[in-house]
């Protein structure tokens, strides 16, 4: 009976009585096959245009045996490397061409795993005698929990994740979350600092010159510091209404800082404080905490003034600057009224109130 071949290496099949005087040759090349296959490594020069066919020789050492292939070459165009067909074997695979071109791994017949244009990496593939596979071990998406046992290492490339996912605490909780933007080119950077300075959050871009920070509370939550506070600049939002005051103006400290009426005012009038049409002051407010306004109102030659102050609709009597409350307008001025209003509890507000003219 005469010797056989293997179907994957190629290894050569002794047949019993076979080989008198070459049997120890042919088990020592066998012998190299298997180590080929278990820690080979060679580098394959791929052709510009064709890539390249690993070698299977019959009961010899070749190329397509090793465990370990670096893929070489300056490449033109798209190139397959192929398996031929029937052989099972694990491979890693080293990318090291140059070019963006695609390299393919496959077999004769089927179907392959593929390099992209840019992608020079690693990848551990195995092939089944009919198609080339992916094992994805070298992709961290195969391990459905990772653990790193050292510090995660970016190697200059960025971190990159899906609109409305989160970084988790160790109990699965959301602690930071993300939402995308479509075409977006304004971002946050975080900027660590040496002892003695203060690290940094600022509003970066690649066009604007300008770009806002904005801190967004969730429903009638607030922007807290829960310490000292040191403000280089402070802008306050300001409505302007081209109206005279006249019956009960409602003010909703929850959309404005400063009330301007332009036109002159035409009868006394009653201030509301309230969150807004759909909050009220109480609810906006928790107990201990103030808030601070300015109603800036127009009067012509017959002046008016804010006579009756409220609350939630509720009647609140302020505490004057001076000690009394005003009884007439300025004509032909502006009245300025402060108000700073302490929540004391529920629903039960202090405040306090000035009149100042400016002509």
């Amino acid at each position: 009976m005469p010797n056989s071949t293997s179907a994957s290496l190629k290894l050569t099949v002794q047949a019993t009585g076979e080989n008198s005087g070459t049997w120890g040759a042919i088990t020592n090349t066998n012998l190299l096959i298997l180590e080929q296959a278990i820690g080979g490594y060679e580098a394959v020069a791929l052709n510009a245009t064709t890539g390249a066919t690993l070698t299977f020789t019959n009961g010899a050492v070749s190329n397509g045996k090793n465990e370990v292939l670096k893929l070489t070459g300056a490449l033109t165009g798209n190139v397959n490397v192929v398996v031929p067909d029937s052989v099972e074997k694990v491979y890693i695979i080293d990318n090291a061409t140059t070019g963006a071109y695609t390299v393919t791994v496959k077999t004769t017949s089927g179907t392959g795993v593929a390099w992209g244009t840019t992608n020079k990496g690693k990848k551990m593939v195995y092939s089944d005698g009919t198609n080339v596979l992916d094992t994805a071990f070298t992709d961290l998406s195969s391990d459905y929990s990772p653990q790193l046992s050292a510090d995660l290492d970016t190697n200059a490339q960025n971190i990159i994740i899906d609109s409305t996912k989160a970084i988790l605490d160790e109990s699965s909780n959301e602690q930071i979350k993300f939402t995308t933007t479509g075409s977006a080119t304004n971002e946050i950077t975080v900027t660590n600092a040496a002892n003695g300075n203060a690290p940094d959050i600022s509003a970066t871009g690649s066009s604007d010159t300008s770009v806002d920070l904005s801190l967004t509370p969730k429903g009638l939550g607030a922007v807290k510091f829960t310490s000292i506070g040191n403000i280089e600049a402070l802008q306050e939002r300001v409505t302007i209404a081209a109206t005279g005051t006249t019956g009960t103006v409602d003010y909703d400290l929850l959309t404005q800082a400063v009330l301007y009426h332009t036109a002159s005012a035409a009868a006394n009038f009653t201030v509301n404080f309230r969150g807004d049409g759909s909050n009220s002051l109480d609810n906006t407010m928790e107990t201990g905490e103030s808030m601070t306004c300015a109603f800036i109102i127009t009067n012509g030659a017959t002046p008016y003034y804010n006579n009756v102050v409220t609350i939630d609709g509720g009647a609140n009597t302020p505490e004057w600057q001076g000690g009394t409350a005003p009884s007439s307008g300025n004509a032909s001025s502006n009245d300025i009224y402060t108000y700073t209003i302490i929540k004391t509890g529920s629903a039960t507000f202090k405040s306090f109130a000035s009149q100042t003219q400016f002509a």
